[in-house]
């Protein structure tokens, strides 16, 4: 088990080691002199100041061969310093610190009605003995995942917000105002988790050990949640932890549909001004978000199915 919980966590160490270099080449890459767009910002091509270029580029170490200015951005990341943003001059690290609170509790909201709301679903589909209910039921994850985001919410707000007054349609308005946001992001999500969770315990339902319970006399609830569910859940879980930064990317459509503060917002404003600094620092704390979930999951495996330690003999790769 040590060997197990070692490799999962030099794995997640990896992975963010490979988010942040993806991301700071396709930052140093990418067509265009992001220097250039800070100084000129709110002015035409032709008043840029070239002293104010040059201050720029010696601020943020741009004037520095490319190893260098990795070698330096890695060593500062590691003790959690981003630089400052450009179109504030506040450091990265308290412009995402100040929005995290609003984005944490509207895709922790989500999570939870997607897990509940799916995996009911798939426990209702594969235990009720209607075959028309069943295949209705079965019918529903498809459609959700097909649906765009940004329409859910849309409909949403026109349903429960202006016919309804139900929640309010805009803004932090309490937990109520959490409502409808944290149900736009879930139906998709949820749709997914039901997806899975149903295809997984179809499969676990026809297998040797249900039907040896049955013969042992187990009732139909009994064999569907403590025999079935615990093996089907494994692909499940791992889909959730793969959610988590889907739920994350899609707080940027609902934070602007919404007018909600948050990451999302914070980081449609940075792409929209340029501002590299900050649109790292948000990629690499996703990554981090991404990467400690997986490791969550990756750790709670076990505790389901000691097997797979033994199986995997601490080397199994990452969720």
């Amino acid at each position: 088990m040590r060997r197990y919980v070692v490799t999962r966590l030099a794995q997640a160490v990896g992975v963010l080691w490979a988010a942040y270099t993806v991301s700071f080449l396709v930052l140093v890459f990418l067509p265009g002199d992001p220097v250039t767009a800070m100084a000129g910002a709110g002015m035409d091509s032709g008043q840029i100041d070239p002293e104010r270029t040059a201050a720029l580029r010696h601020e943020y170490g741009f004037d520095k061969p490319v190893l260098v200015q990795y070698a330096d951005h890695l060593g500062r990341a590691v003790r959690g310093d981003f630089g400052d943003a450009v179109t504030t001059g506040r450091p990265v690290t308290s412009t995402l610190a100040d929005a995290l609170p609003q984005t944490l509790r509207l895709t922790g909201a989500a999570l939870l009605l997607a897990v509940v709301l799916g995996g009911g679903l798939a426990v209702l589909a594969t235990y009720t003995s209607r075959r028309w209910l069943r295949q209705f039921l079965l019918s529903l994850p498809p459609l959700g995942v097909s649906v765009p985001t940004f329409w859910v919410g849309l409909l949403l707000v026109e349903t429960f917000s202006f016919r309804l007054h139900w929640f309010p349609a805009f803004g932090d308005d309490g937990p109520k105002g959490l409502v409808l946001p944290a149900l736009t992001l879930a139906v998709p999500t949820g749709a997914q988790v039901a997806q899975v969770l149903a295809k997984s315990l179809l499969t676990a339902l026809d297998q040797a050990y249900v039907e040896t319970a049955r013969a042992k006399g187990a009732g139909r609830w009994r064999v569907h949640l403590r025999h079935a569910l615990r093996n089907a859940s494994l692909p499940a879980l791992t889909v959730v932890g793969l959610l988590v930064g889907q739920l994350i990317a899609g707080s940027v459509v609902v934070e602007t549909v919404f007018s909600r503060d948050g990451l999302g917002r914070v980081t449609a404003a940075a792409v929209t001004a340029q501002d590299i600094p900050v649109v790292q620092g948000v990629v690499v704390f996703g990554a981090l978000i991404f990467v400690a979930t997986n490791l969550v999951v990756d750790l709670v495996y076990p505790l389901l199915d000691p097997r797979l330690v033994a199986a995997s003999g601490g080397r199994a790769g990452f969720a």
